[in-house]
C-alpha cells in the first residue's frame, strides 16, 4: 500500500465527475474501434490549466511507488503494449498509462484506492494521451493487414 504522506493545500481546480461519467476498462474494451475509445476517453481540457500546482511533489512521489510501478506493468501486459487496448495499434517507445478518470491532490493523499485499480487506467502513448486531455492531434498509425506468419522470418 502507498505510504501516508504529508498533504498540503490541495489547489482550487478539482476534477469531478459525476457517476454517470466514471470511465472504465470494461466499458471501453466493447468499443470497438479506436476512434469510439478516443471520443469515450476525451476530456476537452485546455493546455496551461493548473491541475497539482504546488502539491505537484504528491503526483511525483506517487508515479515513484513500488505499487505504482507494479499496477503500470500489469496494465500494459494487459492491452499488450497496445494504444487505447487496441490490437494493431502497438506502441514503441515511451508507454503512459493514462488514468480515465482525472485523479486529484485529494486522491493521492487520502489513498483513493481508484488510482490504483486497473479497471480505471489504459495503455497509451504521449500523443493520445494530450489529444485526450487537450485535444491535440491524434496520432496516425498504419495499420497493415495480416497475413498468416507475417512474423516468421524463416517463412
Amino acid at each position: 500500500m502507498l505510504k501516508l504522506w504529508k498533504h498540503s493545500k490541495v489547489t482550487d481546480l478539482v476534477l469531478t465527475l459525476s457517476k454517470n461519467d466514471i470511465r472504465c476498462y470494461s466499458e471501453l474494451k466493447e468499443l470497438k474501434t479506436f476512434q469510439e475509445r478516443f471520443e469515450y476517453l476525451k476530456l476537452d481540457g485546455s493546455v496551461g490549466v493548473e491541475t497539482f500546482g504546488f502539491d505537484r511533489y504528491l503526483n511525483q512521489m506517487f508515479y515513484r511507488d513500488p505499487e505504482w510501478k507494479r499496477i503500470r506493468r500489469e496494465v500494459i501486459i494487459r492491452d499488450e503494449g497496445c494504444d487505447l487496448g487496441m490490437f494493431g495499434y502497438e506502441l514503441r517507445g515511451m508507454i503512459l498509462i493514462h488514468h480515465m478518470n482525472p485523479i486529484t491532490p485529494d486522491d493521492i493523499a487520502n489513498h483513493n484506492p481508484d488510482i490504483l485499480d486497473p479497471e480505471y487506467l489504459i495503455t497509451t502513448c504521449r500523443r493520445t494521451h494530450d489529444a485526450i486531455h487537450y485535444g491535440a492531434e491524434l496520432p496516425e498509425y498504419e495499420l497493415k493487414e495480416r497475413k498468416p506468419n507475417d512474423t516468421c522470418p524463416w517463412r
